[in-house]
């Protein structure tokens, strides 16, 4: 695996803290890491870049002690058209995110709000700490969410508790977030990179194609009836038998050691 280089004006900073993981830093701190579209193309650019790299297993997303993200830069909007909206392909930007196959971890401090939320909600699992703020507050400003919050929030607490959030604007701590199923772990602060890198780790000594079948099985059950996710599913389980890790796994079950998953 290759350390990416960067220069004096990118957006976003890689660093490589374990084999196999990769922890991706939003870097525009000035403005609380808000979402320009220059960090949103180098953002999708590195995730398609990151899931083709086989040398990847576990991919970390973190901003920094005061925001994990304050959501869309609003410069960049307040005298946006329809039309300019649509050239900028937000779609194909939030996608290649979305469409990560790998494991994803949200290490969240400070503020997620907006597009940082969305982006979060991105995320399989969220590591909160404890400053974490997390919402939709686009009603406040004129408008609804557009990176896809109604849809994954929903999923993610139900009705209710995700039109809250959406029609007030108001955002909730990490505490809060934990009790309504929003967020995985909430950590101190200081520990919030540390413990999403520690659950990276557990991750990276499972089966590398077992998790992206997990993974990708939920997804489809967010989308399609049960009937079609339950045919998804065993699709996926019967196919895992033709992989090393089926039969090293479970033949180390059987003999009582360890198992050494190669990935494969």
């Amino acid at each position: 695996m290759n350390t990416p280089t960067t220069d004096a004006a990118s957006v976003l900073l890689e660093e490589y803290p374990l084999p196999g993981v990769v922890l991706l830093r939003l870097n525009r701190p000035e403005v609380l890491n808000a979402l320009n579209l220059a960090l949103r193309r180098a953002l999708a650019d590195a995730f398609v870049r990151l899931d083709a790299d086989p040398a990847v297993q576990v991919v970390v997303l973190a901003g920094d002690a005061r925001a994990f993200c304050a959501g869309a830069d609003l410069g960049e909007y307040v005298d946006a058209t329809p039309a300019e909206l649509m050239a900028r392909r937000h779609d194909l930007l939030w996608g290649a995110v979305a469409g990560c196959s790998k494991p994803v971890i949200a290490a969240v401090r400070g503020h997620a709000l907006g597009g940082g939320c969305e982006l979060a909600l991105h995320a399989d699992l969220i590591v909160a700490g404890r400053s974490a703020r997390l919402g939709q507050p686009e009603v406040k400003v004129g408008i609804m969410p557009g990176g896809g919050a109604t849809q994954r929030l929903t999923r993610a607490i139900g009705k209710h508790a995700a039109l809250k959030l959406l029609l007030l604007g108001e955002p909730i701590g990490a505490d809060t977030a934990a009790d309504l199923g929003l967020v995985a772990e909430v950590v101190d602060d200081a520990e919030t990179e540390s413990r999403a890198l520690a659950l990276a780790a557990q991750l990276l000594a499972l089966p590398a194609w077992a998790l992206r079948s997990i993974k990708a099985s939920v997804l489809m059950a967010m989308e399609t009836p049960l009937s079609a996710g339950l045919a998804h599913e065993r699709a996926l389980f019967q196919t895992l038998f033709a992989t090393h890790d089926q039969h090293e796994g479970m033949r180390a079950r059987l003999d009582k050691r360890a198992p050494r998953f190669t990935g494969s």
